[in-house]
């Protein structure tokens, strides 16, 4: 599967199941490891761990077989690593504390 297809359909997955304030990054040039990064708001840490299963299983039925999920026992940040794109869902509290956006949004200078 393409990054960009895995990419909607994480989008879309999220959106689906109440995700709030969904923002994806194109990282590409920036890392090596993946090529786009969705972090997405959880109301709760069920919320969380509901939203991980659910794009888990999505990626799986789409043919992208998941990498390795980390923080699915806590749920307050549960992160997707599906190869070219990674997923970070997150209660609203830690991703403020974070702000992931603002660090991969950095652009190298030339």
């Amino acid at each position: 599967m393409q990054s960009e297809a895995l990419v909607a359909l994480v989008v879309k997955e999220l959106d689906d199941n109440k995700a709030k304030a969904i923002t994806q990054l194109d990282v590409r040039g920036l890392s090596n490891v993946t090529d786009f990064m969705v972090v997405a708001t959880a109301t709760s840490s069920r919320h969380g761990k509901a939203l991980a299963d659910k794009v888990w299983e999505a990626s799986k039925e789409a043919g992208n077989i998941p990498v390795g999920i980390e923080g699915e026992l806590v749920g307050d940040w549960v992160l997707l690593d599906l190869g070219d794109v990674v997923v970070h869902i997150m209660l609203e509290e830690v991703r403020a504390m974070y702000q992931l956006e603002k660090l991969w949004n950095m652009r190298p200078s030339n």
